[in-house]
C-alpha cells in the first residue's frame, strides 16, 4: 500500500505564508502527531520560528470547521468502547483526537522538511519528496495568477488611456454633430 496522499489539498495559508498543520504532516509521514510534535521539541534549535509556529486560539477557530474540531491522530490501532484515553508520556502514545488544550503547531516548507530529517522513519524520508513538490506546485500557481493579475492590471492602464483618448475625440466632435443654430428670418412688412 503505497497511495500518494493530497498534500496539496492540506496546505493553507497562515500568517500570509504557506503552512502545513502537525497533524496534517504526522499523517503524510505515517507517525503520530504526538511523536511528531515530541521529536520538534526535542530537537528545537532545527526549527526556528520561520520553519514552525503554534496557532493562536484566534487561529484556530479562523480555521475551516472540518480542521479546527478534533485533528485525528495517527494510530496504529483505533480506540475501543470503554477504552480510557491514553496520555502517556512516552512517544509511542496512541490517542485519537488531539487534546483541546493543546493548540496545533503549523510547518513552513522548511519545517515540514526538517521533520523529516528529525523523524528518521522511512516514510518520513520517502514523503518529504512530496511534500517539497507540493510546496513548489503551489509557488508556481501563485506566480502563474501573479503574471495575470499583472497583465491585466496592464489591460487595465491601457483601457483607462484609451477611455481617455476617446473622450477627447467625443469633446471635439460635439460642436461639429450639433445642428447649426437657425437664424431668425427677417420679416417682412411693417412692424411695431
Amino acid at each position: 500500500m503505497d497511495p500518494t496522499p493530497p498534500i496539496a489539498e492540506v496546505i493553507i495559508t497562515l500568517r500570509h505564508q504557506k503552512v502545513i498543520l502537525d497533524a496534517d504532516l504526522a499523517a503524510i509521514y505515517q507517525v503520530p502527531t504526538k511523536r511528531l510534535n515530541e521529536q520538534v521539541k526535542r530537537n528545537s534549535a532545527r526549527f526556528p520560528t520561520d520553519f514552525v509556529f503554534q496557532l493562536s486560539q484566534d487561529e484556530m477557530v479562523a480555521l475551516p470547521t472540518s480542521r479546527s474540531q478534533t485533528m485525528p491522530l495517527n494510530s496504529e490501532s483505533p480506540r475501543k468502547a470503554g477504552d480510557p484515553p491514553n496520555r502517556s508520556q512516552i512517544a509511542t502514545g496512541s490517542q485519537r483526537h488531539r487534546d483541546p488544550r493543546f493548540l496545533p503547531y503549523a510547518f513552513t516548507e522548511h519545517g515540514a522538511i526538517m521533520a523529516a530529517t528529525v523523524l528518521n522513519s522511512p516514510a518520513a524520508i520517502k514523503m518529504s519528496v512530496f511534500v517539497v513538490r507540493a510546496f513548489i506546485l503551489q509557488r508556481e500557481l501563485i506566480l502563474a495568477h501573479a503574471d495575470a493579475l499583472k497583465r491585466l492590471a496592464q489591460i487595465d492602464a491601457s483601457l483607462l488611456h484609451h477611455d481617455e483618448a476617446l473622450r477627447l475625440i467625443w469633446r471635439e466632435l460635439q460642436p461639429l454633430l450639433a445642428p447649426p443654430p437657425v437664424e431668425p428670418k427677417p420679416q417682412i412688412g411693417f412692424h411695431p
